[in-house]
């Protein structure tokens, strides 16, 4: 069953028989709203770049994103690049895997951020979204949608962080401003 979550929404990465979700994936979906123009309604392509910046007790070591699709570690994974969005119609157009069980100790958090590479705000998006789903058995768990659109060309989506022996993942949705993960450091070490 879906949880459908709000804004600093936290849900338990624990299964319902008691034992730990070993591999997740973090999917990302959206669509180019249509503009409306002198001959009519038209949609541009938008190219949102999904990113994982996993952290060690608030220091950043490591970072999954198109140009470093692996973490040095091997335990997240980056499915490619998507530069249109809306391929997937409701589907994921880019995805990041967790393989929880190999992330290393010393990693406590994984932050989700997703982008606007080439400048657009999320006005021109609609229908965006981040989903959590069990990459054993493809049921999805958590799904957190994005409202509205804004003049920013960022958002902080969720983060994946360490919670006794297991992993909790809490929606962040907080709008910032840049191009790239590292632009975002500023918006990112606040959720920590």
């Amino acid at each position: 069953m879906t949880v459908n979550m709000t804004k600093g929404q936290a849900i338990s990465l624990q299964k319902n028989d008691g034992g730990s979700l070993t591999a997740v994936r973090m999917g990302l979906g959206w669509q180019a709203a249509p503009r409306r123009g002198l001959f009519g309604s038209r949609t541009r392509e938008i190219d949102l770049d999904a990113s994982a910046v996993l952290f060690a007790d608030k220091q950043p070591v490591d970072v999954v994103f198109f140009r470093h699709l692996v973490s040095d570690d091997g335990s997240v994974r980056h499915t490619g690049d998507n530069l249109v969005g809306g391929v997937g119609q409701g589907g994921d157009d880019e995805a990041i895997l967790v393989d929880l069980a190999r992330v290393p100790v010393h990693i406590d958090q994984i932050v989700f951020t997703v982008n606007s590479f080439t400048g657009q705000t999320f006005q021109e998006v609609q229908n965006a979204f981040c989903r959590l789903v069990d990459e054993t058995n493809g049921q999805e768990l958590a799904r957190y949608t994005l409202a509205g659109g804004g003049q920013y060309t960022a958002q902080i989506m969720a983060k994946v962080h360490r919670a006794g022996q297991g992993w909790t993942m809490t929606a962040l949705g907080n709008p910032a401003n840049g191009r790239t993960f590292q632009d975002l450091m500023p918006a990112i070490l606040p959720v920590l």
